[in-house]
């Protein structure tokens, strides 16, 4: 569970919210998922203020089936896949006798706290610093509403390893060849399928990858904020949307774009084609007033180092292609082939 002192500081927080919005029932209003999310970063906040690193949180939890060995694991939010310490250690050495509760006291006492399923002193000779420093070094988390010590989900098969290499060595003792064979059907197992499908399998994490991939997509092009306002479109975009719909230009260029085509055929154009679900999010995030009409821009919520320079690039492509063709028909031939609608079928082209 979380210390005396996280839950006081969350509770702290929580106050501060129910004060600056109106009180403290207005703060109770909030969803529980909103609570925590205030609790948690209460607690970062106290750990960063003392130096220390700030605590991953588990996005995604589950239990590791290989056989009839379960153990418990999880994706943090930095995309770390984690066991639990508790989880690898009743794999390998089934419920704690009192002896490997003996090691790992001496291992602490010795300044070089070790995991019971390596404190064994006979597995020293092939425990090195890399794998110290790397999967075998703890990792702790939050994952509910407590810590949770846990390791690189690589330190799995890397434990294995160490098992079977002493005993291949003849370092081990008689009464641990059944902690070596318990080794051994875990390696068959991870033999099967790596580790990284099988945790994002049990945790539910594969069938988020797709949508965590569009979401950093997203979070690079679409900013948080409204930008300042500077004009994207310039009349020249238009002027070829025009001639090549065999419509007249309005001269007035407060008239430019009154056609309500244009905007259809401008989200065709420019935002379907510039990166995925980017048109969705700006729409989302864009309010309308009244009538239905987008109160701002959809480009002024484009970030400015990546969302707004690909829009210049974009626009520049595609006026080109327009300025190219001869016709609407064989225009939009070409921006289909060179710059598909994403989700669209790829242009195809077959000669008859």
């Amino acid at each position: 569970m979380l210390t005396e002192q996280d839950a006081s500081d969350a509770g702290r927080e929580l106050s501060k919210l129910g004060a600056a919005k109106g009180g403290e029932a207005r703060a109770n209003k909030l969803s529980p998922e909103r609570r925590r999310e205030i609790a948690l970063a209460a607690i970062q906040a106290r750990w960063e203020k003392a130096g220390k690193p700030a605590v991953p949180i588990a996005s995604f939890t589950g239990d590791l089936k290989i056989g009839d060995t379960i153990i418990p694991c999880a994706v943090l939010d930095d995309g770390t896949r984690v066991v639990t310490e508790n989880g690898l250690t009743n794999a390998l050495l089934g419920s704690r006798s009192g002896a490997s509760k003996r090691l790992k006291r001496a291992s602490v006492e010795q300044g070089a706290p070790l995991p019971l399923f390596i404190a064994p002193g006979n597995l020293k000779p092939f425990i090195t610093k890399e794998l110290l420093d790397g999967p075998l070094k703890p990792i702790t988390y939050i994952q509910g509403d407590r810590k949770v010590s846990g390791f690189d989900a690589t330190a799995l098969p890397t434990v294995c390893e160490i098992w079977l290499r002493a005993r291949a060595d003849g370092r081990l003792q008689a009464q641990q060849a059944d902690k070596a064979k318990q080794a051994e059907i875990l390696m068959r197992g991870l033999a099967r399928v790596g580790i990284t499908a099988l945790v994002d399998e049990a945790t539910g994490y594969q069938d988020a990858r797709a949508r965590d991939a569009l979401a950093k997509i997203l979070e690079a092009f679409v900013a948080k904020e409204l930008q300042p306002y500077l004009k994207r479109f310039q009349p020249e975009f238009y002027k070829q949307v025009y001639r090549l719909r065999g419509w007249a230009f309005p001269s007035e260029p407060k008239d430019q774009r009154r056609t309500p085509l244009i905007g259809k055929i401008t989200n065709d154009l420019i935002y379907d084609r510039l990166a995925p679900g980017v048109r969705a999010e700006l729409h989302r995030k864009t309010p309308r007033d009244e009538k239905g009409r987008l109160k701002h821009k959809l480009y002024k919520w484009l970030t400015p180092d990546v969302g707004d320079p690909k829009l210049g690039e974009h626009l520049a492509v595609v006026t080109g292609l327009m300025r190219g063709a001869k016709s609407w028909a064989q225009f939009k031939e070409l921006i289909d082939r060179s710059l598909p609608r994403y989700g669209d079928t790829p242009y195809l082209p077959f000669e008859g």
